[in-house]
């Protein structure tokens, strides 16, 4: 009796995600007393516009470590700094969550897994492949938000669990984020920054495109068949019992479902529909989408027979399902904002490029891929970063001996595979609150994937430094 007791005493348990977030700020914290505080002038590029770095400008200035207060203020600072992200989260939950009272999602849910019942695994690499064709072009990873609510029903119902859809809808995004073609956050700024021809050097990366997303793919169906074969077997087994009651008594309702329901069905597909339309063509954003959301719960709402008041009652239990989700948005944002405000983001930087410069020449794409992933913890932002980064690494590049074409491909995988790893990427913490998945059970399962496409990574990189991968 004593052992077991000992032995569960012993047993490790996973700190709170916001533990882990205020460990991480108060690290960030503590460098601001250990490094010095400094910045590189920022000018407007001839090409792009926007501000970038003039690589040769770095200088220390007046130290501003971080102060008891600025820990304090991490997270407010970071929740209104993450702001959009986290208005986006609710809306979409809120939203879907009005469509699906309202009766409208049941019953094609439950069509589509009747009609993919003994087939249901193959819907995943049908959805990968179209997630990852819609990154690799407008690199618009926020939409894994919009994905994951729409799809967990219907994984749920095919025998899978929400692992699956988050990880069908956040690796498929990352294959085609990161290995993009012509993703206009990376690619595109990065080669215009570079000097390079526009979308030059796009077969090697439809190469990568396809092996990165062939591992991510097998990778997601392995896990999906051992979960199909046996559910208690999912490692959120427990928690989505409840998810499961809930998408029965949907299902049951859409059975009886009204002519008004259908109408109201109909509503929300063609409003999603302009949605995706005004994403690709008229360049529409968080906050386009998010008002999409909002008109689709009214819309719907009204139009299934539901009242206002009970509108908005069920607009405020959707958003409930993410509080804790929306918060740690917030909180992972206050990890860049005490960096910025102690100014050691570019100290950071240079020391890297420092490093990098010294590495033997066999291994600098390498440290380039092993840079840019460091840098994507301290800028999640994938335009963000390129614009701070491939200033530096352009011209640092010419002096090692790699290509800039090597270096771009060096800036697409460091910040594109970690998205859906660190904690401190606003939307990937999003979709897990809206897929209903803890941080620390997702990283048990897929950071394995991570491995793997890191392996994968460096060996292209290795092929890019060999063949001196151009134009230049």
């Amino acid at each position: 009796m004593c052992k077991e007791n000992i032995s569960e005493k012993k047993k490790f348990t996973m700190p709170h995600i916001f533990i882990i977030l205020y460990a991480i700020i108060l690290l960030v914290g503590l460098l601001s007393y250990v490094l010095p505080a400094g910045v590189y002038d920022r000018v407007a590029d001839a090409t792009t516009g926007r501000m970038i770095i003039n690589p040769a400008s770095y200088h220390v200035v007046k130290s501003n470590p971080t102060g008891v207060m600025d820990l304090l203020e991490a997270f407010p600072n970071g929740f209104v700094d993450a702001g959009y992200v986290v208005v986006l989260t609710f809306c979409v939950c809120g939203g879907f969550y009005v469509v699906n009272q309202s009766g409208a999602i049941g019953g094609a849910i439950s069509w589509l897994a009747k009609k993919m019942k003994n087939r249901g695994i193959w819907i995943i690499p049908i959805l990968m492949i179209t997630f990852a064709a819609i990154d690799c072009f407008i690199g618009m990873c926020e939409l894994c938000m919009v994905y994951v609510p729409i799809i967990l029903p219907l994984m749920l119902a095919l025998g899978f669990d929400s692992m699956t859809a988050c990880a069908t809808a956040l690796c498929g995004s990352a294959i085609g984020f990161t290995s993009a073609i012509a993703n206009p956050f990376t690619t595109i700024i990065g080669q215009k920054i570079a000097g390079l021809p526009l979308l030059s050097g796009w077969q090697l990366r439809l190469i990568s495109l396809i092996v990165v997303g062939l591992a991510g793919i097998v990778y997601v169906m392995s896990y999906a068949a051992k979960i199909k074969k046996d559910p208690t077997s999912s490692i959120m087994y427990e928690e989505d019992l409840v998810l499961r009651k809930e998408l029965e008594t949907s299902s049951n309702q859409e059975k009886k479902m009204t002519g008004r329901q259908k109408l109201a069905g109909i509503a929300a597909l063609v409003m999603f529909v302009v949605m995706v339309y005004g994403v690709f063509q008229w360049g529409w954003d968080t906050p386009e989408i998010g008002g999409i959301f909002m008109g689709m719960a009214m819309v719907s709402g009204l139009i299934s027979g539901m009242r206002p008041n009970e509108i908005c009652s069920t607009f405020l239990n959707g958003c409930q399902q993410v509080l804790l989700g929306a918060l740690i948005v917030g909180l992972s944002r206050g990890v860049s904002v005490v960096m910025s405000s102690a100014q050691i983001t570019d100290t950071i930087i240079h020391n890297l490029a420092t490093v990098l410069q010294n590495l033997p020449a066999s291994v600098t794409s390498v440290g380039m891929l092993i840079v840019q992933t460091i840098m994507n913890f301290l800028i999640p932002s994938g335009s963000g970063q390129t614009v701070v980064t491939m200033p530096i690494m352009a011209p640092l590049s010419d002096l090692v001996g790699v290509t800039r074409q090597t270096a771009v491909l060096a800036l697409q995988y460091g910040d594109g595979f970690s998205n859906i790893f660190y904690p401190v990427s606003g939307y990937f913490m999003a979709t897990l609150a809206l897929g209903h998945v803890p941080y620390g059970k997702w990283m048990k399962k897929m950071a394995p994937l991570f491995v793997i496409w890191t392996a994968l990574a460096a060996v292209f990189m290795v092929i890019a430094q060999l063949i001196k991968w151009g134009p230049f």
